[in-house]
């Protein structure tokens, strides 16, 4: 697929995802979509967007070596990469007071993140994978998987899971 229609993609089912659960309030969508504006929420949307782009893509498109295991390891990345591209600018610049600036950073960000994994996939699957290396991907997205479902329902009490307006 097309990188700038992954991308396109990808930020429309990242959008869906975080409008979802407000505009319906259906319970079952907690699990998929945001329910709250903290980094918590937007890192498992850029997940389940990510590989619900990759379904598509595996659909649409001539399937290709290791694809599963590199969207695998790409949807288990992405937010990770969302965390550390978002931080970016409080790293640099401190809190973000302006509420465009913020809103065009986080559309930013969500670009970015689907533009890294787009390039980790593409180098996987021109590289001969070990079998060992495709379960530890499937282990980690198994683990992801966990994670985003667990604690849609109750989360811990870690800075990443707090939402900003409850501070």
């Amino acid at each position: 697929m097309r990188r700038f229609l992954k991308i396109l993609i990808y930020v429309a089912l990242f959008s869906v995802l975080h409008f979802g659960y407000e505009l319906t309030g259906w319970d079952f969508l907690k699990v998929l979509c945001g329910t709250d504006e903290s980094v918590f929420e937007h890192i498992k949307m850029g997940f389940w967007a990510y590989l619900f782009t990759s379904v598509i893509e595996f659909f649409a498109f001539k399937k290709k070596q290791n694809f599963w295991s590199s969207r695998f390891f790409s949807a288990s990345l992405v937010p990770w990469f969302i965390v550390v591209v978002w931080y970016l600018v409080p790293a640099i610049f401190g809190k973000i007071e302006t509420l465009w600036i913020e809103l065009a950073w986080a559309f930013a960000v969500v670009i970015v993140s689907g533009l890294f994994a787009i390039i980790v996939e593409t180098e996987l699957e021109s590289l001969k994978i070990s079998k060992g290396f495709k379960i530890l991907v499937f282990a980690l997205f198994v683990v992801s998987m966990i994670f985003f479902v667990r604690f849609s329902f109750g989360k811990p009490w870690i800075d990443v899971f707090v939402d900003p307006y409850t501070l």
